[in-house]
């Protein structure tokens, strides 16, 4: 039975927001022998740390069925991002004073506050941890950048999920998202009559059609919010989003020209420090195959530990395959290489 308990960091005054998180584990396939891994999940934007569960539970079924405990697992954390589920209604206030652009640095800095205990509420020493981030899309990025932060943290590895960090491009090599996410953000359905309503209506979209039912649930519950709130103070009845539209906006709003490119030039120090992993769903749905294979060659410098594709997914694998996605990260895990190069220099 997978087990959970909830913390909230608080940095303040030192950093004015606040980071909620989750630990997982069982108890009878939790490790402690020095050696075992603490993997720490990040999630997309628009998303929570929620969204990993069933990737989570997927997991533990081939850590229980693996005899010869060829990777010992202490336990597994999930960590929102400062404007992303529970922390954007405990931040509610304070992302209200200017935060209508969000760089993803802010998710990376919120990463790394929590791991290196630079706050009270958590009573957990990261620094004798084995870490492995695991994050996805805007959350692989969080984690690429979080490496830049001191004091260092204990990462083994890192595995990218779909991570969407582009080169500055070449005309014409990416398509730029930015506005179109933008404008889909802003005009985003966000207040049902209740989670039973909204449950109904998500199933009834294409877009959501496509999610395990279980990671749709988990958007539900964790998701969202009874009204009213700071975004709606007259609304009395229903529910909406934690991370409001103009919160998950203000996440793509400068994302081509800040976090992507960033997360993407620091890549080959990280490679070349680090065992890096690349899990992309075998669709070119949000990041063209062209793309792809750039950020692979000239991004890494040829120096990813691993790629490896999960078949029928696209960009939001999290969503759509989280067994399969499991699958993937289990595979990953069994055979992390140590990286046999010198650090390269930036």
């Amino acid at each position: 039975m997978l087990s959970s308990a909830s913390y909230v960091c608080d940095p303040r005054p030192d950093y004015p927001l606040v980071i909620t998180a989750k630990r997982y584990w069982i108890s009878e396939l939790s490790s402690d022998d020095p050696s075992a891994l603490t993997l720490v999940l990040a999630h997309g934007t628009g998303y929570h740390k929620e969204q990993w569960e069933p990737t989570i539970e997927c997991l533990y079924e081939y850590i229980g069925n693996d005899a010869s405990q060829t990777v010992k697992v202490k336990d597994v954390w999930s960590i929102d991002a400062p404007n992303h589920g529970d922390a954007a209604v405990l931040n509610e206030a304070t992302l209200r004073w200017g935060y209508d652009i969000f760089d993803w640095a802010e998710y990376s800095r919120a990463i790394h506050i929590f791991l290196a205990g630079l706050g009270t509420g958590v009573d957990v020493d990261f620094s004798k941890r084995n870490l492995v981030g695991i994050g996805h899309s805007m959350g692989a990025v969080a984690h690429i950048l979080c490496n830049t932060f001191y004091p260092k943290m204990p990462f083994k590895s890192f595995i990218l999920v779909e991570p969407m960090c582009f080169p500055q491009e070449p005309a014409g090599m990416t398509r730029d998202f930015g506005v179109f996410l933008t404008n889909s953000a802003l005009k985003r359905r966000d207040i049902f009559p209740s989670r039973e309503d909204a449950l109904a209506w998500l199933k009834s979209r294409a877009g959501f059609k496509v999610w395990d039912e279980r990671v749709l649930q988990a958007f539900v519950d964790h998701g969202m919010r009874d009204l009213p709130t700071a975004e709606y103070p007259d609304k009395k009845d229903g529910v909406t989003l934690k991370c409001t539209r103009a919160m998950e906006a203000a996440c793509y709003v400068q994302h081509t020209n800040t976090g992507r490119v960033r997360g993407y030039n620091y890549l080959p120090y990280l490679c070349s420090t680090y065992p890096v992993h690349f899990l992309y769903g075998a669709v070119d749905d949000y990041i063209p195959a062209a793309v792809k294979e750039h950020t692979l060659s000239y991004g890494t410098q040829g120096k990813h530990a691993s790629v490896k594709q999960v078949p029928n997914a696209g960009h939001v694998v999290v969503q759509t395959h989280p067994c399969e996605l499991a699958s993937a990260i289990w595979a990953t895990l069994s055979s992390d290489p140590v990286p046999q190069w010198e650090k390269c220099k930036l």
